[in-house]
């Protein structure tokens, strides 16, 4: 059976497209790399922030779903975002960089063996920042050759997400049974998984909290966390595994830039597994790429009508300049 590799991305819902690309290019330095609309509700922007190239693993999006109200975080949800920085004087930089940038953020702290920095965005996300001092397994993604953050501090990829349950059996069986996690630590309430000895890369932090009231999904909270696998025929080994767990699944998707399966473990999260390429260079170059709405050519005959419904923002890139 094909393993899963690692994280491949995250999608979280943000209220404004223009503040959330500002915060990512300007306040993060993450690429846009492409700008397209959400393929199951094209009246929403769907926008990916990656590293230079667009490599799975460092991939952070977002929908603005049309009057969305703002969310909740509690438990039955995913919970907090994590990334990778390169090291231990990275964070304290990161701490600076927050400061003059009036970006709330906590004191460093360790857990796990590594250090980490938890912050917030306009429309209070839950992030993390954690040290890759110390870390083993998946490499990172490549320097965004025009992001504003020195080369030596940049975020590198995703990093340990949490996942907050109050069913924490099942959570713990389906990722050890099913997708082949592995339990590699503890700290009270908080537990460890990782894949494979990947690292950071690949790993997750599962929250068990009875007590917490239940996520309620709107903007400043995360719709699902996926998870990588290389090609197609190893997405479709995975979609066989899940149907014959018994979990409630989409079957195969095709997104165009990759393919995928969600499904659901457990109340209130959902997962994806997704497939490391074509990628997000498939259909635009590089000094094209996040600049103007891109759209697959299945929905290219729909695009006065899509157009017509999004706000327009400016996105252009200092590529170049």
């Amino acid at each position: 059976m094909t393993e899963l590799i690692g994280l491949h991305h995250i999608t979280a819902i943000m209220s404004d497209a223009p503040k959330i690309f500002d915060f990512m290019t300007n306040i993060l330095g993450l690429h846009l790399i492409k700008k397209t609309v959400n393929q199951d509700d094209v009246r929403t922007y769907h926008l990916y922030f990656t590293d230079d190239q667009g490599k799975a693993g460092t991939d952070l999006t977002f929908f603005d779903f049309p009057g969305i109200p703002k969310g909740r975080q509690g438990k039955n949800g995913i919970t907090r975002i994590g990334f990778r920085v390169p090291n231990d004087r990275a964070l304290e930089w990161w701490a600076g960089h927050f400061d003059k940038n009036n970006v709330e953020h906590t004191a460093i702290k360790e857990r796990f063996g590594a250090k980490y920095l938890y912050f917030y965005d306009f429309d209070d996300q839950q992030y993390q920042l954690v040290s890759d001092e110390k870390n083993y397994g998946l490499g990172g993604g490549d320097y965004y050759r025009y992001s504003p953050i020195p080369e030596e501090y940049a975020i590198v990829g995703l990093g340990p997400s949490f996942v907050t349950v109050n069913y924490f059996n099942r959570m713990d069986k389906v990722l050890t049974d099913l997708m082949g996690f592995k339990q590699i630590d503890r700290d009270g309430d908080l537990y460890l998984y990782e894949l494979h000895g990947n690292g950071h890369g690949a790993q997750i932090i599962v929250e068990n909290s009875e007590i917490m009231l239940d996520q309620f999904q709107g903007y400043g909270t995360v719709h699902h966390i996926a998870f990588s696998v290389e090609d197609e025929p190893a997405l479709r080994e995975w979609i066989d595994k899940i149907r014959n767990y018994n979990l409630p699944n989409s079957g195969f998707v095709d997104r165009f830039y990759f393919k995928s399966e969600y499904f659901r473990p457990g109340i209130g999260v959902l997962f994806e597994i997704a497939t490391n390429g074509p990628g997000f260079l498939l259909d635009e170059t590089y000094e094209e790429a996040g600049v103007h709405l891109e759209l697959p050519p299945f929905l290219e005959s729909e695009r006065e009508d899509i157009e017509a419904h999004l706000v327009p923002f400016n996105t252009d890139s200092p590529k170049g300049k």
